[in-house]
């Protein structure tokens, strides 16, 4: 059974900026890539993200795609301020907006984009009912969901380092929340319950790399909601956190800095 806190989702205080500078470049940015060339083969004028965070999605989308209009939603304000500095233009604009209770109108939208962000819905069939509600008839619902934990390594086994430093924390929340939506015949079927006739889902392998198992390390303890947890154990439990996953980093060390795989689900619903 799926355990949510709710701190999971709680991006705040100096989570947004840590988010930005360690974990987007880590493992958010190569599959926002990959998921920019696939909306601009759909040509889309029209573009809705939820769960938008600090924006990586949102640039890219920009990059490709220059005339298309781009709403970029995130219930967490702190994550829009940093997406809002990321990317300057006419054509985008940022929005706080729950993705299970969309302030749009039916149909309004040609592509509705998702980069993890699925899996923190406390309602997975709602989320996905709202993509398909905002669409239009023929419309595109683009989602990046994480594989299993036991195919993003450098995340495991930090997380595991974690919860063995704090066995009564919260040290085990990548294993709690991302990383539990990844069983691609439960996506399918809540899509189809949403609505979606057509789905489509890719597992795609990447690498995440980063300068210096330090770099990860910093990026998988300070900038997750896991952060704010980890603080309530006391003054020095973060950079203890930060240390010891560290130290299991660095086996993904190479010549040329940090070097891990990671696996996500790249899932594709036409309306």
């Amino acid at each position: 059974m799926q355990t949510t806190r709710a701190s999971d989702t709680v991006f705040a205080g100096s989570i947004p900026a840590v988010y930005d500078r360690y974990m987007v470049p880590l493992i958010f940015r190569p599959y926002a890539e990959v998921a920019a060339e696939r909306a601009r083969a759909l040509q889309p004028k029209r573009i809705l993200e939820t769960a938008a965070g600090t924006g990586v999605l949102t640039e890219a989308l920009h990059r490709v795609l220059p005339e298309a209009e781009i709403v970029a939603t995130d219930l967490n304000e702190p994550m829009l301020e940093q997406a809002a500095r990321r990317v300057s233009s006419t054509n985008v604009s940022v929005q706080q907006a729950d993705a299970l209770a969309l302030p749009f109108e039916d149909g309004s939208f040609d592509l509705v984009a998702c980069q993890f962000g699925a899996m923190f819905f406390p309602d997975k069939v709602k989320g996905h009912a709202e993509a398909h509600r905002v669409l239009r008839d023929g419309g595109t619902y683009l989602l990046l969901i994480w594989n299993s934990i036991d195919r993003n390594v450098a995340t495991r086994v930090a997380g595991r380092a974690v919860a063995d430093l704090f066995p009564e924390n919260s040290g085990a929340f990548y294993e709690r929340i991302p990383f539990r939506y990844s069983d691609t015949a439960q996506i399918d079927r809540d899509l189809r319950a949403a609505g979606f006739a057509e789905v489509g889902i890719e597992t795609v392998e990447l690498r995440s790399r980063a300068e210096s198992a330090r770099n990860a390390a910093i990026a998988l303890t300070q900038g997750t909601p896991m952060r704010s947890e980890i603080e309530k154990a006391g003054p020095n439990a973060l950079e203890a956190a930060t240390d010891a996953a560290e130290a299991v980093l660095r086996q993904f060390e190479t010549a040329d800095g940090f070097d891990a795989p990671m696996s996500a689900h790249i899932v594709t619903a036409t309306k």
